[in-house]
């Protein structure tokens, strides 16, 4: 059995060039004005002065996905490796997992009245690759791991702009250098 994936990401060195978001859009053919991974800027202090900091997010994939736990027409599935996959021909486009996800991962597609979500790219991960927005980022600051092998190497569970909610997001972070 495959172990729960999480995203890791490196928020030390991340640029803000976007190319996680255009590789994501382009792979799965998202419609304009909808997109499915979101790259967020902050200004923060680090050492005495103002520096620009980036957080690239997507679907979290919860432990706990609260999009599955709402929706009335079981559109979403847990696979057994943790992505959580949302069946868009059982979609009624009722929001409610909008409004249920604490991370607004699921996106209202404006065109077809059908809420949409990251998919991990399992085609990719089933085929022992990397998701699309990993294999975009030219800095490499962003990677797919199992969850516990991340936990065991240090990685942590909160950054600049993400908090941790009761979920429990596969998502871990490269702790900020200061």
């Amino acid at each position: 059995m495959a172990g729960q994936k999480a995203f890791l990401y490196n928020q030390n060195y991340c640029v803000g060039c976007h190319s996680c978001e255009t590789a994501c859009m382009v792979k799965n053919q998202v419609d304009v004005g909808v997109s499915w991974r979101t790259l967020d800027s902050f200004e923060v202090e680090i050492n005495g002065r103002m520096v620009e900091r980036y957080l690239s997010h997507s679907c979290m994939h919860c432990a706990e996905p609260q999009c599955a736990s709402v929706c009335p027409t079981k559109a979403y599935t847990k696979r057994e490796d943790g992505l959580v996959i949302q069946d868009h021909d059982k979609c009624v486009g009722c929001g409610y997992c909008i409004y249920a996800c604490p991370y607004q991962a699921p996106k209202m597609n404006p065109h077809t009245k059908k809420v949409e979500k990251c998919t991990g790219c399992y085609d990719l991960i089933d085929a022992g690759e990397q998701p699309m927005c990993v294999r975009g980022c030219p800095v490499q600051v962003l990677k797919i791991e199992d969850i516990d092998k991340l936990d065991a190497e240090g990685a942590v569970k909160e950054a600049i702009g993400f908090q941790a909610f009761a979920t429990n997001p596969s998502m871990r972070f490269v702790k900020m250098k200061q």
